[in-house]
């Protein structure tokens, strides 16, 4: 006699089986996840290695060096990646104007580039590093375009309109502004940030910004563009990071409301907001066991090379490429959803 198929919905009949033959089923389901764990953890042992997925292979392994401020690139025992060779100038920046803070080395040396590279002359903006301003001139030059370099404070609002002044002497217009010098210093704890502290890093970091965008904007046209270097800190917070987060993220809030000033007058204003980057403020701040680490609590497993953040640079500062974005906080951190 057929049987009556089981009405929808119902439960299947349970088998009956032995004690032993369940412990044995058991034993074999068991047996199948350890083989996948034991999988699963030779690929997490592989996983451990450097995340590498760029034209040429960026360093993991970085050395245990403690550097004097303000830190010289030049000193630097692994020399930064700043010069972008398969990255190839389309003429993005053709006829343009930039001037670039903390523009001497690390990601400021990699954006002056690359500018260069898509037709920009530049203006650098530095404390007195003098070897490595030369050095990133050099650079410029070589890729056919002019550069100026103007040594000084940020602090002081007399110095940077004067710098402003100095470029649009020279080249006769500007059109970019990249903020970018910063000073960084760790701390414990709060009661380790005096106040002649605070204030070096506050009036670097965010009052430079302000005083040079102030600066600039008289000769900004339409079409100009203000980019600021953020960081995943103002993002996150840092904890040993306390007076440069809360910089970082007065940075970010200033990005956003001056884009908001300014659109109606079609000058966009953006940021990038870097995760960890190798370049001389890191070895010039942690101490050098934890430098060699630097970089590896990240997804990618390593450090940013300055020349992998100046593309985004290129991009929010070219009208073709960008006109339709201001406001906008841009993370390269090399993590997930952060």
């Amino acid at each position: 006699m057929a049987r009556k198929p089981a009405s929808p919905g119902s439960k299947p009949t349970a088998r009956t089986s032995s004690p032993d033959a369940v412990a044995e089923k058991q034993r074999d389901l068991q047996s199948q996840q350890d083989r996948k764990d034991q999988a699963q953890a030779k690929g997490e042992e592989k996983s451990k290695k450097a995340v590498q997925d760029g034209p040429r292979e960026h360093p993991s392994q970085l050395p245990a060096q403690h550097m004097q401020k303000p830190g010289i690139e030049a000193q630097m025992e692994l020399q930064p990646q700043f010069y972008a060779p398969d990255y190839r100038g389309s003429g993005k920046l053709k006829g343009m104007v930039a001037l670039i803070t903390g523009g001497d080395s690390g990601i400021g040396r990699a954006v002056a580039v690359l500018f260069a590279r898509e037709g920009a002359d530049v203006a650098i903006v530095y404390l007195n590093e003098h070897e490595d301003a030369e050095a990133t001139k050099a650079h410029v030059e070589k890729e056919g375009r002019q550069c100026i370099l103007i040594p000084g404070d940020v602090k002081d609002p007399k110095f940077c309109r004067q710098s402003v002044e100095k470029a649009v002497k020279q080249f006769g217009q500007l059109d970019i502004l990249v903020n970018n010098a910063a000073f960084q210093l760790h701390a414990q704890s709060l009661e380790d940030i005096t106040d002649e502290r605070l204030d070096e890093t506050l009036r670097t970091n965010i009052f430079g910004y302000v005083y040079m965008a102030r600066a600039a904007l008289p000769h900004l046209k339409r079409g100009a563009s203000i980019i600021n270097t953020g960081s995943v800190t103002g993002l996150q917070g840092s904890k040993h990071l306390l007076d440069y987060s809360a910089t970082k993220g007065a940075i970010h809030a200033f990005t956003m409301s001056l884009a908001s000033n300014l659109v109606d007058k079609g000058i966009r204003v953006n940021a990038v907001a870097p995760g960890p980057v190798w370049t001389p403020l890191n070895p010039a701040d942690s101490p050098a066991e934890k430098v060699a680490e630097f970089g590896k609590d990240t997804d990618m497993k390593r450090p940013a090379q300055p020349e992998e953040l100046s593309p985004a640079y290129v991009f929010l500062a070219s009208p073709v490429c960008s006109s339709y974005i201001t406001g906008i906080v841009l993370p390269i951190t090399g993590s997930v959803g952060s």
